[in-house]
């Protein structure tokens, strides 16, 4: 005769939720529920809005998007700004070239989407003319950016027209004070200046709450003059004279990858830059200033395209802050397969050849 326990038991592959510190939590009493689905098919909590009470204040945030999106460094500082705000404080986010995805769901309470200044498209004084008309509008307590490029441009601009204090390379943010590294790896201290450039992985992006991520419009700015400048355009070079850690798009071989004149072949029909896993570089097809991972570079692409590569937990690490992962491979059950955000089960030789052709008959179709 079989013995029935009287202690009752939680079935551990059950719903759960997971809480606002991020640790997963079996709700008793429901089995199933209306709740939206987290990883692996499990339900999620809804995350709750930061504040529902009305704005007397807020905190600008400005940024430039890429093809549409925000990488993560973006969503940092958006992250960084919830943070810094109070339950009476709204957090508006100006994207200068717009933004496809919900702001909302990143924590901005406000969003103001500028399409006509995104581009790579020399708009210095009609960005700093519009960001001047949107600190007119809202008077935000601080401005935030982050320290990089075209941002970083505007948020020094921003300040020297305005005469607004700025702190950059901010690493670490309190309510009352902003921290920076200064030469000598030693750490400077000041109170929360009016503008911020906020250095990367200085916030963590992921919050246990939403913001109201209600639309604006933007405000009219002042007719901006280019000061007698005039737009070139741009210029294209070699990919591999440009660092690996500031890549946009980066081509990788590994060991399945041997056909190192269709990689090269490939690589310049793309504009990538190329890269490689250490086995590629420890027998010679590689130089070692390409390897990718804990050993070598550590880069963050918008894309990132790995031929043959089965993803080492070093090589992972090191391509852990890229925004889109592209992996061809013939084992499935490779480890950079759960990385990836697009896997290709195809012999990478044949998969470049065919990827060749499509590149080169929409260049000439381009072309013609």
């Amino acid at each position: 005769m079989e013995h029935q326990s009287s202690i009752p038991r939680i079935n551990p592959r059950r719903p759960y939720v997971i809480a606002a510190s991020g640790l997963k939590r079996i709700v008793l009493g429901q089995e199933t529920g209306s709740r939206e689905l987290h990883h692996g098919g499990h339900a999620a909590a809804a995350k709750p809005l930061r504040s529902a009470r009305p704005a007397t204040a807020a905190i600008l945030v400005l940024l430039h998007s890429e093809r549409g999106g925000l990488d993560e460094h973006a969503r940092q500082t958006i992250a960084a700004a919830t943070l810094l705000a109070d339950a009476d404080t709204a957090v508006v986010v100006a994207v200068l070239g717009g933004c496809a995805e919900p702001l909302g769901a990143l924590g901005a309470d406000v969003g103001v989407q500028l399409p006509q200044l995104g581009g790579a498209g020399y708009l210095v004084e009609a960005r700093l003319a519009q960001a001047l008309a949107l600190v007119e509008q809202y008077r935000p307590r601080h401005i935030l950016l982050p320290e990089r490029d075209a941002d970083a441009d505007l948020g020094r601009r921003l300040a020297a027209r305005s005469g607004a204090s700025i702190a950059t390379d901010v690493v670490e943010l309190t309510r009352e004070t902003a921290c920076r590294i200064v030469p000598g790896a030693r750490f400077a201290r000041c109170a929360l200046p009016r503008i911020i450039l906020l250095a990367r992985h200085a916030a963590d992006a992921r919050l246990p709450y939403v913001g109201r991520g209600e639309d604006a419009a933007a405000p009219v700015a002042e007719a901006a003059l280019e000061r007698g400048l005039r737009d070139l355009g741009l210029e294209g070079s070699d990919p591999d004279q440009v660092a690996l850690e500031e890549a946009d798009f980066i081509l990788s071989g590994g060991n399945g990858m041997r056909d190192m004149a269709g990689f090269a072949a490939l690589a310049q029909a793309l504009g990538a830059a190329t890269g490689a896993s250490r086995v590629a570089v420890d027998d010679g097809r590689f130089a070692r200033a390409r390897q990718i991972g804990a050993t070598g570079k550590t880069v963050q692409a918008s894309v990132y395209m790995a031929l043959g590569i089965s993803g080492a937990v070093q090589h992972l690490q090191g391509i852990k802050d890229c925004r889109h992962v592209i992996a061809v491979n013939l084992d499935q059950s490779a480890p950079i397969v759960k990385r990836a955000n697009l896997t290709l089960v195809e012999d990478s030789g044949a998969l470049m050849q065919a990827l060749l052709q499509l590149v080169r008959a929409a260049q000439a179709a381009k072309s013609a």
